[in-house]
């Protein structure tokens, strides 16, 4: 309830030794919250106050209790505050569009290990039959999955820096904004790295020899990073999605410390690349700041 205050001025005559007929009548102003009458008499006047309450009914809207860190706010020393109705409602958008992202991360990471899993067991199961066990095309397989993997890491940072940030910056810029929505336009680049890790898989899938075999490696190689990167990256450095343990690791921790600072840009940027991303950034002599950014993602994840 709200109390509005005014004040209405109503002169009372004196009453002097004239004669009522000679005293002229008063002159009413109206007003809804004011009624004054001003008469002007020839000796002396006396003054009254009367004082007027407006009651207005308010609507106020009940605050609500939210936990900013679940929601990605790491920088709050509460964790748990009364916030108004508009920023709840804000913030349950963004729980749903991290719950849609969510899903399709499921999805494709359940579909993709699937398919993954059961294209290496086939494909081997295949290719013993007769019971002749290719040693050389298995042995590149592996292999060159596991070169796949690592070369993606300085492929992703050569990329980053001299594409993502250069000519096809105006689809990365979404990246290093406030997403508007599940998904931003730089979720293209992960479907542009899908293309060839499907033609190098399919290929070694349905035929025999060692360089079928190690296409099919280095498709596989591709994928398990493009996983590991989606993990990291989405879920972990930017909370698009829940990771679990995976947050608890220390290495996993400095990796997202470091990632942190690229969009910081106290280094112009560096590192670029993830998950020799603390090398990159003890090469510029940025361990003081790697080690600030590991402290206070510690100290936000204990006060969730």
């Amino acid at each position: 309830m709200a109390a509005g205050l005014s004040a209405a001025l109503t002169p009372e005559p004196f009453r002097s030794f004239l004669s009522s007929h000679n005293t002229p009548k008063p002159t009413p102003i109206f007003h809804p919250l004011l009624h004054l009458r001003k008469t002007t008499y020839g000796a002396r006047r006396k003054t009254s106050f009367a004082v007027c309450f407006v009651l207005e009914e308010q609507k106020q809207s009940a605050p609500q209790i939210v936990n900013l860190v679940e929601e990605g706010y790491e920088d709050v020393t509460d964790c748990q505050i009364l916030i108004p109705e508009r920023v709840a409602e804000k913030l349950a958008r963004k729980r749903s569009e991290r719950f849609t992202y969510l899903v399709a991360a499921v999805m494709s990471s359940f579909g993709i290990t699937s398919m993954a899993v059961m294209a290496v067991y086939y494909r081997f199961s295949w290719q013993m039959e007769g019971g002749d066990v290719p040693l050389s095309e298995m042995f590149g397989t592996f292999a060159l999955s596991v070169g796949a993997a690592v070369g993606m890491e300085f492929w992703a940072r050569w990329a980053h820096r001299a594409l993502w940030h250069a000519s096809l910056w105006h689809m990365h810029e979404s990246h290093h904004r406030p997403r508007e929505g599940p998904f931003e336009l730089n979720d293209v680049f992960a479907i542009t790295n899908a293309v060839p890790a499907i033609a190098l898989l399919s290929y070694g899938f349905f035929n025999k020899g060692l360089v079928p075999g190690l296409c099919f490696g280095a498709g596989l190689g591709i994928t398990v990073f493009g996983m590991a990167y989606m993990f990291v990256h989405d879920g972990l450095v930017h909370k698009r999605f829940p990771v679990g343990p995976i947050a608890n690791v220390p290495y996993f921790r400095k990796v997202a410390a470091a990632h942190q600072l690229h969009h910081s840009e106290k280094f112009n940027g560096v590192p670029y690349g993830l998950f020799l991303g603390p090398k990159e950034v003890e090469e510029v002599g940025g361990l003081e700041e790697l080690e600030k950014e590991i402290n206070r993602r510690i100290k936000s994840s204990k006060g969730s």
